[in-house]
């Protein structure tokens, strides 16, 4: 049975020769099919690497995956939060703000028609002096 380490050193090496190989590829041949060759190789070590990881961490990619949808989801929850409560707020806020507004507009007419304290003394001033006239 083989060892799933000296496969994995095998193909990395192996990898590796194709690497220099697409190189030799660009610096004798024409440049655009070593270049092509490279890419390809490149793409499919990326591939082999992922393949890789994917192995011998099984949770890799789960934990990849979950960590960007926790941060997805608590920031669009968050958004969402801020914008109800503000939305909230405003309405309540404002409500009662008016409401206010109203009873002290109430208040302040309700003084206005209230006699002030020059027009009492001078009421009771009249009417002392009718009485004493009389």
């Amino acid at each position: 049975m083989l060892n799933p380490v000296r496969v994995d050193a095998i193909i990395d090496l192996a990898y590796g020769a194709l690497i220099i190989f697409a190189i030799v590829l660009i610096a004798r041949l024409e440049f655009g099919i070593g270049i092509a060759f490279g890419l390809g190789v490149f793409s499919a070590y990326i591939l082999h690497v992922v393949w890789k990881m994917a192995r011998f961490d099984p949770e890799w990619m789960s934990q990849a995956v979950e960590e960007t949808v926790d941060e997805t989801v608590e920031t669009k929850v968050e958004e969402t939060v801020k914008e109800t409560v503000e939305q909230s707020v405003e309405k309540t806020v404002g409500g009662q703000i008016e409401t206010m507004q109203a009873q002290v507009e109430a208040v302040d007419e309700r003084v206005d028609r209230r006699p002030r304290e020059e027009q009492v003394e001078e009421l009771i001033e009249e009417s002392d002096e009718k009485e004493s006239d009389t």
